[in-house]
């Protein structure tokens, strides 16, 4: 990719120092523990929009977790951004305390009710961490996830699903959350035929018709989820497809599952690493979220025209 969209300011300006405190403990009513969150923000700067961000159900023991997905958070906070990273229920380093709580394993609602309970106390929030308090913008959010909290993320931004064990439609959409970034996120159920997919029956019924929100789907092309499904890389793509406008597409050339390492710095279980294309992954993305927050900002437009230009793209932008 181009120097602009990998290294230096280009059009996302010049980094500031990032300041990062862990954890923030929220108590919450019928949650089996204590909901802790790690804050990630820049020295500097007032009106600071929020990115809630949702780990994975990856294989390490923390990286799933508020410790996780450095890569993305310290280019996210460096750029203007608060972001705040839940420790859901269905992290490793929680098993040994939630195994017989309901919606074990996986607390597939109760991921996406974090995100709520989060922007229900950012007041608190806010004033629990040093040189935080006055300087977020509260009426400026966006949710990202990667991998299961893709679909963490799809929920919040309006998608839809049946409760695979009350039946019933089931929406958790929330309107505070005006834009989204999906990671590899899953795709549509209805072609779901490998080894996990009894294991989540709710990503059987997901419906993207009703996910309106703007978001960024990001997709791999050879991330090829075959414990998911035969469908191949494209079934990522699902989420860009089916949902209705305005969305985008970034498709990373090269990119399996972790996105060249998108959860953490010199991750073992990163089957593609890659330092640029997780460089230029953050900088999209941010460039992506700033726009939409804040419309008018040229910021997105920059760096697709740079990425379009760029005789050796890290991947291609489509939108709708």
């Amino acid at each position: 990719m181009s120097t602009s969209t990998t290294t230096g300011a280009g059009p996302l300006g010049a980094p500031a120092p990032v300041l990062s405190y862990s954890p923030v403990v929220l108590s919450v009513p019928g949650r089996p523990v204590d909901l802790e969150v790690r804050v990630s923000a820049p020295a500097t700067g007032t009106d600071l929009p929020v990115i809630l961000l949702s780990h994975g159900h990856g294989p390490s023991n923390h990286l799933s977790s508020l410790h996780g997905y450095a890569p993305l958070v310290d280019v996210w906070a460096a750029h203007g951004f608060v972001v705040v990273q839940p420790t859901h229920l269905s992290s490793r380093t929680l098993s040994h305390l939630v195994a017989d709580a309901p919606g074990a394993p996986f607390f597939w609602r109760s991921r996406s009710e974090d995100m709520s309970h989060i922007l229900d106390r950012l007041d608190v929030i806010e004033k629990a961490v040093p040189l935080l308090a006055g300087r977020i913008d509260h009426t400026r959010v966006a949710v990202a996830g990667h991998s299961f909290g893709g679909f963490t993320s799809s929920l919040l931004l309006g998608a839809r699903v049946t409760d695979p064990d009350e039946g019933g439609t089931v929406s958790l959409r929330d309107p505070r959350i005006t834009a989204g970034v999906l990671l590899a996120a899953p795709g549509r159920g209805d072609v779901l035929n490998g080894p996990m997919a009894d294991s989540l029956p709710v990503f059987r019924t997901i419906d993207f018709s009703t996910m309106t929100t703007p978001a960024l789907v990001v997709a791999g092309d050879e991330d090829d989820s075959r414990h998911f499904t035969d469908r191949g890389p494209d079934w990522h793509a699902d989420p860009y497809t089916l949902a209705p406008g305005p969305k985008s597409l970034l498709t990373l050339f090269g990119a399996e599952h972790g996105l060249g390492g998108i959860a953490g710095y010199d991750a073992a279980e990163t089957t593609d690493e890659n330092p640029g294309r997780v460089a230029a992954l953050a900088r999209l993305t941010a460039a992506y979220l700033r726009t939409r927050l804040r419309p008018g900002d040229p910021t997105w437009q920059a760096m697709c025209e740079a990425l379009a230009a760029d005789p050796d793209p890290v991947g291609r932008v489509t939108s709708k």
